[in-house]
């Protein structure tokens, strides 16, 4: 069940990543220059509210190094190459492996 999760978590964070550049992709034919938008564009654009709110629990539970360091970098990149790095590795943890003795071994 845990594996599904994952799995279907994986499926939505594709889901948005191929939006997303679709959207950078639409963008850049419009200018015909190459748009990749940060993801902290987007979020602002789409909810600024839960941006500032996130920011601020991270800055007072683990502290500004944290959100300096880790979360605003994370933030400053596109969008899209987020969302599917966070799909494979979600991914990742719900694959389910092949067994090493074949798929038609006797059990």
């Amino acid at each position: 069940m845990l594996r599904f999760l994952f799995r279907l978590a994986a499926m939505v964070a594709l889901s948005v990543s191929v939006i997303m550049a679709v959207i950078d992709a639409t963008r850049s034919v419009a200018v015909s220059a190459l748009v990749m938008t940060p993801l902290n564009i987007s979020w602002l654009a789409v909810s600024p509210d839960t941006r500032s709110a996130f920011e601020s629990f991270v800055r007072d539970k683990a502290g500004p190094l944290l959100w300096d360091g880790t979360f605003a970098w994370v933030l400053g990149q596109p969008g899209f190459a987020v969302f599917a790095a966070l799909a494979f590795i979600l991914y990742m943890i719900g694959y389910r492996r092949e067994r090493p003795t074949g798929r038609f071994a006797p059990t």
